[in-house]
């Protein structure tokens, strides 16, 4: 089923689209350009710079300045087929790709208390009033890194349930860990891939920011950072295997410029809406509130770049409140991909992402890596490369 999805701009982009500024990736024929939408041009600003990690870094962010390309709702946009042209590309190229996972500390808590319950809600009352008189607070409000946080660490430890991940969760530290390799990323329609060995794995809908050389956030898109809960959960020292495999991680589809009409404050209040659709027939739906976010998105490009500098930018992925427990097939088994599912993550301001799941050996191969793309911008004569 792979091409079969159809990219639609009044569907999938932001009901405001013509008034926001959209950055991303088009190939109309000779190799992928950064493009920018503006006033609902598209504009092809490869020559400006050859690829979007330069033209951020050049701040050269004015679609007026590049070649129109005509209306956006009047290209007829392929996505998975790779041949066809003109092709919509995930939105970013050479930055490096950074997820901040367990962001979200009330579900971190939340999960440990229900374990212990052992799904009796009755217990995990008793045991949410006993522990939030321990420490003082509601364990909803924590802040991580705070005092009240290292007074309920030390309760959970009492109580015999701590772990790594409340740890990241309501600890000083968050955790940030490389997602994808450079130019690795699958786009909007392009088929999203889980391990073949895999049996328990799910999709993590996030807001993604985009951030220049400086750490300077520029914009925000939506990501599906695919995740393994078998592989992680027998050991977070999986969890690079858990994260980084063929094409795992989805980004798209367009990356949203701040500006006036969209700003971190967006970021910080978003709803991102979830649908899987399974050719069984299944159909889970799900939803992650910014809201409810423990670590301000700020705080999280600031840990991302202590000790660290990102030459070409990065973008990062703010982590999911979604962790699905809804059974798909046996009592008791909880949710896991099949072949086929079609995934859908909104945002009102981001626009939809849509990806096809397969398995990461049966996705197509990545095999445009950073030689072949300059071989790719030096051979076009493109300004930059």
């Amino acid at each position: 089923m792979a091409g079969t999805l159809q990219f639609d701009a009044g569907s999938h982009l932001p009901a405001d689209w013509r008034d926001a500024r959209l950055l991303g990736r088009i190939d109309f024929g000779e190799g992928p350009c950064p493009v920018i939408i503006q006033g609902g041009q598209v504009y092809d600003m490869a020559g400006i710079a050859p690829t979007v990690s330069l033209l951020v870094d050049a701040g050269a962010l004015d679609g007026t300045a590049g070649r129109d390309a005509g209306p956006l709702d009047a290209l007829d946009l392929a996505t998975g087929d790779a041949a066809a042209t003109p092709r919509l590309l995930t939105p970013i190229d050479f930055q490096c790709v950074k997820g901040a996972g367990v962001t979200f500390a009330m579900s971190a808590v939340e999960r440990v208390i229900e374990e212990r319950a052992r799904g009796d809600a009755g217990a995990a009352a008793a045991l949410r009033t006993r522990l939030e008189e321990r420490i003082g607070g509601g364990i909803r409000a924590v802040t991580p890194g705070s005092p009240e946080a290292a007074s309920l660490k030390a309760v959970l430890i009492e109580e015999a349930m701590w772990s790594q991940y409340l740890e990241v969760a309501i600890g000083p530290d968050a955790e940030v860990f490389t997602k994808a390799p450079v130019l690795s990323t699958v786009g909007w329609g392009q088929q999203v891939g889980v391990r073949s060995d895999s049996t328990w794995n799910n999709p993590e809908p996030e807001v993604v920011l985009l951030l220049d050389a400086s750490g300077t956030p520029v914009g925000a898109t939506l990501g599906n950072d695919v995740n393994l809960r078998d592989f992680e959960g027998r050991s977070a020292l999986l969890l690079g295997k858990a994260k980084d495999n063929n094409a795992s991680c989805a980004l798209g589809p367009f990356v949203r410029l701040f500006d006036d009409g969209f700003t971190m404050e967006d970021v910080r209040a978003a709803e991102v809406s979830l649908k899987i659709e399974g050719e069984d027939d299944y159909v889970l739906h799900g939803r992650s509130s910014m809201r409810q976010i423990s670590r301000d998105p700020l705080d999280l490009v600031r840990q991302t770049l202590s000790e660290h500098q990102y030459p070409d930018g990065f973008v990062l992925f703010l982590g999911t409140l979604f962790a699905p427990t809804q059974d798909r097939d046996d009592p008791g088994r909880g949710f896991t991909h099949k072949p086929g599912d079609i995934v859908t993550i909104a945002s009102a301001a981001l626009g939809t992402l849509v990806n096809q799941v397969t398995t990461s050996r049966d996705a197509a191969p990545w095999t445009i890596g950073i030689g072949a793309t300059l071989r790719q911008l030096a051979a076009r004569g493109l300004k930059g490369a």
